[in-house]
């Protein structure tokens, strides 16, 4: 059983961000991530940009400096590879918690299991949360969701030359998820339920959208609920009619949300409406003494509200609430 000062479950940009303000204040904390390092941004299409421009991006005040000022996914990954090689952080890989339990002497046992299948156990005084939420897509709940034709996330768009995509969705996702296609010589098929446009879709990948539906060259229905898929097609109603339509692939990008039952698991308070966990903003801790949360999982349902600009700095926040306690 190995004993740590801290314990920071998730190794995103906000994660890291911690365990480096955690060292400022003379603590070396421990960060069990269960997948890779930033595995969020791994995770993202090849050829993603960045909202933000790379300065906001920024941990540990290591300068991330790009020609651009949007950096692309592989810039992003060779940066934070750097800012974990550089202030040495001590992270393991590839181990999944599975569960937090209230221990003796207002300590907390850790359990987790690596990628050898080994079953392992911490004793830590303080676990930060720093989750994110991009693991956890929305299910649609509907027959034939769960057929490998079905995908909810979306790498890149070569292998769907010539193939009829139906792209569900209407935010940024779908937006660049259907532009990726239409580059590939794909053939595509845009379903959303709102009746326009999102507001949220980014103003300067608009346009180019726009034009391609106006053009018919994508073809894009509004109002449409999807009702059923399967390995041939795609059912759905639009204005009080059922349609369906022949179908090779699917990418729902119908968005994503944070692990709450993980949360709720640790014995964390969730507004059910929001999906926020309840935490005091002057630290980011939780109902439960000890335990903290930090980066996007903060937000709940709405994963417009943290992004790594803003969740970097809660390892401050949190930094000095640990310290404080003597």
């Amino acid at each position: 059983m190995q004993k740590e000062d801290t314990i920071i479950i998730g190794g995103g940009p906000c994660g890291m961000a911690c365990a480096i303000d955690l060292q400022e204040h003379g603590i070396n904390p421990l960060i069990i991530e269960k997948e890779n390092v930033v595995n969020t941004i791994y995770n993202f299409p090849t050829h993603q940009t960045f909202f933000s421009s790379s300065d906001k991006l920024e941990i540990g005040g290591i300068p991330f400096i790009t020609e651009k000022q949007k950096p692309v996914r592989n810039q992003a990954l060779a940066y934070y590879r750097d800012v974990s090689i550089r202030k040495n952080l001590r992270v393991n890989t590839f181990e999944r918690v599975i569960d937090i339990v209230s221990s003796d002497n207002n300590n907390f046992r850790i359990e987790t299991k690596n990628e050898k299948g080994l079953n392992l156990t911490y004793i830590a005084e303080n676990v930060i949360i720093a989750t994110g939420y991009y693991d956890q897509p929305n299910n649609m709940n509907i027959p034939g969701e769960e057929l490998p034709k079905v995908m909810h996330y979306f790498k890149e768009a070569h292998p769907y030359l010539n193939k009829n995509i139906v792209v569900i969705g209407g935010k940024n996702s779908a937006v660049d998820t259907t532009l990726e296609l239409h580059k590939a010589g794909a053939n595509i098929m845009v379903l959303y339920r709102g009746d326009d446009y999102s507001k949220s879709i980014k103003p300067w990948i608009l346009p180019e959208f726009d034009s391609l539906v106006r053009k018919e060259i994508v073809q894009m229905e509004f109002n449409a609920q999807i009702q059923k898929i399967t390995h041939e097609k795609v059912i759905y109603t639009a204005g009080n009619k059922t349609k369906e339509i022949d179908n090779d692939f699917v990418f729902a990008m119908t968005g994503y949300k944070p692990d709450l039952q993980f949360l709720k698991q640790a014995g964390i308070q969730i507004d059910e409406e929001t999906g926020r966990p309840y935490y005091e903003p002057e630290t980011m801790e939780t109902n439960v003494p000890g335990i903290y949360v930090a980066g996007v999982v903060a937000s709940g349902y709405n994963n417009n509200e943290i992004f790594i600009e803003n969740g970097r700095f809660h390892g401050g926040t949190i930094a000095r609430a640990i310290t404080s306690k003597g």
